[in-house]
């Protein structure tokens, strides 16, 4: 992986600041935002930045208004459209969020960049740490998320490695 530039560096500290002492598994939740981005690497700065910054709003106090504040209104409204939908439980965030993502036309690429970044991000984890009931809940949900976040052309080598681990 190349050094980071400095706008990408900038939005890792931001967002370290932001989640504070949450987790990711034994992990700080930067070791998962590092895994993210450093699938984000072939699509630029700005993925990059949208990567580390893609659960600020969902899990911390930080709003929208504050993301496009510091790191402009592209990044700010890719971050809000990979923001969970609010719902009483899982299943339900996930049908509202994979519905809003299934409508969106090519100028939101970058939230679907990153959004398949997360997810391969995620299994990648499960597979290494072999937990079995979070490899089972994503294989449940993947025709659904495959349906909503795929779009030919637009991240190819991302999805292709996630057809791999999915079987």
């Amino acid at each position: 992986m190349n050094p980071l530039p400095q706008e990408v560096l900038a939005a890792r500290q931001w967002a370290i600041e932001a989640h504070g002492d949450q987790r990711y598994g034994d992990h700080p939740y930067v070791y998962h935002l590092d895994a993210v981005v450093a699938h984000l690497e072939p699509y630029g700065p700005q993925a990059q930045i949208a990567g580390y910054l893609h659960d600020v709003i969902e899990d911390t106090d930080r709003t929208q208004a504050e993301v496009e504040a510091s790191f402009g209104a592209t990044v700010g409204r890719a971050v809000a459209l990979l923001t969970d939908a609010e719902g009483p439980n899982r299943k339900t965030r996930k049908a509202l969020t994979y519905a809003r993502m299934g409508a969106l036309g090519p100028e939101d690429g970058l939230a679907l960049i990153v959004k398949t970044a997360d997810r391969l991000a995620n299994l990648i984890q499960c597979t290494t740490t072999k937990n079995k009931g979070l490899t089972r809940m994503y294989r449940k949900e993947h025709p659904a998320f495959r349906a909503a976040v795929y779009r030919a052309g637009i991240c190819d080598p991302l999805w292709e490695r996630i057809d791999q681990i999915m079987g």
